[in-house]
């Protein structure tokens, strides 16, 4: 034990750097998951979890035979699923383009400027969405009609457009943040192979497409599983914002409904079947990542264990 702090000590400043994520993790991570158990009780706020009784897998089933399962699960993996295929490749494209660019300045200038939408909080990147996107009196609606002459249908009430809406919005606010690991990753890269495909006659785009990318693809399969681990956790507070009665068939995921039974229902609020839900969720994504990094591992060297 002696030897083990021995060897721990001159790195000090990094543990202590780390104490505070650690902290963050344990506290709302971990701890929150000695609740899981209601979720096999009939549980009941005055009792307690203690002296709740134990019901088993009957919320599970219960969920499992709601008539509401298929809709949710069916709108959560979709709009996941979307969102991944369109998300994932803009952040890797977009480093790979800006580190190609040789102007310190304009770079600079052009990260500053992607990365700024992250910060806007999700209530007020909602409301730009609804003021541009007012067939009334929005950009949307105004360009709409100096074009075709007639009010546009509401976006935010059409069933065929909220996935396009949820998606695409989500990929300008992110996609500049996520391309910094990518961004990262190909500072990596040697001068030196560069140098030796140029000598070998290699144009830019060869350079990228035999240097740049395979250098940085670990780092994509890696952050490729991560996704996958969140394939069905699709944000709760974009969701509830974006949803109203005229899109709720499209709109409403597991993430919502667990809000609703759980929290949102007044004085009918059902704990352990909101519990139950969450827990399937959670298994589900456990399944995915799982899956996907055996798949990683198979095809190629690289893998999260």
């Amino acid at each position: 034990m002696k030897r083990f702090f021995q060897r721990r000590l001159p790195y000090w400043q990094m543990y202590l750097f780390m104490l505070l994520p650690a902290a963050y993790i344990i506290t709302f991570a971990y701890v929150p998951m000695a609740g899981l158990r209601i979720a096999f009780q009939e549980f009941d706020i005055t009792a307690g979890m203690n002296g709740s009784p134990w019901v088993g897998l009957y919320y599970f089933k219960h969920f499992l035979k709601a008539y509401q399962f298929k809709n949710v699960l069916y709108n959560t993996l979709s709009i996941q699923l979307y969102g991944l295929c369109a998300g994932f490749p803009f952040p890797i494209l977009f480093a790979i383009a800006l580190n190609s660019v040789r102007s310190v300045r304009y770079r600079k200038f052009v990260q500053t400027v992607t990365y700024m939408p992250y910060f806007i909080s999700m209530v007020v990147m909602i409301s730009m969405l609804m003021q541009v996107f007012n067939p009334l009196t929005g950009i949307y609606g105004a360009i709409s009609r100096a074009l075709f002459g007639a009010t546009p249908m509401d976006l935010f009430g059409s069933t065929s457009a909220y996935p396009h809406l949820y998606v695409w919005s989500g990929v300008w606010k992110n996609f500049g943040y996520d391309s910094i690991i990518y961004i990262a990753a190909l500072t990596a890269v040697s001068p030196s192979l560069h140098e030796a495909a140029m000598i070998d006659g290699a144009n830019r785009f060869q350079r990228v497409l035999h240097v740049d990318i395979p250098t940085i693809m670990p780092t994509v399969v890696i952050m490729l599983i991560l996704s996958a681990g969140r394939i069905m956790s699709m944000g709760f507070e974009k969701s509830y914002l974006m949803q109203n009665s005229l899109n709720l068939s499209k709109s409403e995921v597991i993430a919502t409904f667990i809000y609703k039974k759980g929290l949102g229902s007044g004085s009918s609020n059902d704990y352990s079947y909101a519990t139950a839900i969450g827990m399937f969720n959670s298994l589900v994504n456990t399944i995915m990542i799982v899956l996907v990094n055996t798949i990683a591992r198979r095809i190629g060297e690289t893998s999260l264990w």
